[in-house]
């Protein structure tokens, strides 16, 4: 069995084994949040694209997008997607400069938790609010402490799931919380069936750290936001001690 970086091999097979993800939903909670505080967003900077999830759902909504992904693997699949106008780049979420801003800069699916210091994590919100208008809207989401402690139930998922062109993807992801170092590790393994009939398999290790309102604010503010909101989805309200995920709305002042 191959052991492959995170986010190259799996890029095949993401879209099928997500195909239950409510990046729909996501889109309508972001955008009806940023009207209510009254952006009316015309372009967005999709920042973890991946294969484009969200970003279809951006440009559903009448939006320019432009995709930003540490994984070429992954745009390859989003570009096939999303067609050829769309702008897509490869670039580190801690280092990237497009020489453009945005109404609105969005991080979805716990995309954040795979930076595994605060201080890697400031820097890539530093540079999400370098990509801002003024008036201009942050909107992400992270795995808090005990989310990433407490992924699963059972700590697994499996299951079969089809690709567009039929070939089955058998896939167990396992979990661990690795109490010394603080993160969550998911060993990802996926085994495809090719197009000979055989079988190729690979796995693929996925770290995450948490992170916590009381982590987040201080990074936020070290970053150049103005003020932030963070919230529970669906129905934005203030998070729990035991909320596993959490919605971060920051603002750039006009």
């Amino acid at each position: 069995m191959q052991s492959q970086p995170p986010f190259t091999a799996l890029a095949a097979v993401y879209d099928a084994i997500m195909a239950d993800v409510e990046y729909d939903h996501w889109a309508d909670f972001v955008l009806t949040y940023a009207r209510d505080g009254g952006l009316e967003a015309r372009s967005a900077l999709d920042l973890a694209c991946g294969t484009g999830g969200l970003t279809r759902e951006l440009l559903a909504a009448g939006l320019r997008v432009h995709g930003l992904d540490g994984s070429a693997e992954m745009l390859r699949v989003a570009r096939g997607r999303l067609g050829p106008g769309v702008a897509l780049s490869v670039g580190d979420l801690r280092t990237f400069d497009l020489g453009e801003t945005f109404d609105l800069v969005t991080c979805v699916f716990d995309s954040l938790n795979n930076l595994l210091t605060p201080a890697d994590l400031g820097a890539a919100l530093a540079r999400a609010r370098a990509h801002l208008h003024p008036g201009g809207l942050l909107a992400c989401d992270l795995n808090t402490r005990i989310g990433v402690r407490d992924l699963w139930e059972g700590d697994a998922v499996e299951g079969l799931a089809r690709t567009p062109d039929g070939r089955e993807v058998h896939y167990h992801w396992s979990h661990h919380h690795d109490a010394e170092a603080d993160l969550g590790v998911v060993q990802a393994l996926c085994r495809v069936q090719d197009d000979r009939g055989g079988w190729e398999e690979f796995v693929e290790v996925h770290r995450e750290r948490g992170y916590d309102p009381a982590d987040l604010e201080p990074l936020l503010r070290d970053a150049g936001f103005d003020r932030w909101e963070i919230v529970e989805y669906p129905d934005y309200a203030p998070p729990s001690p035991d909320t596993p995920r959490v919605w971060v709305f920051a603002w750039v002042g006009a």
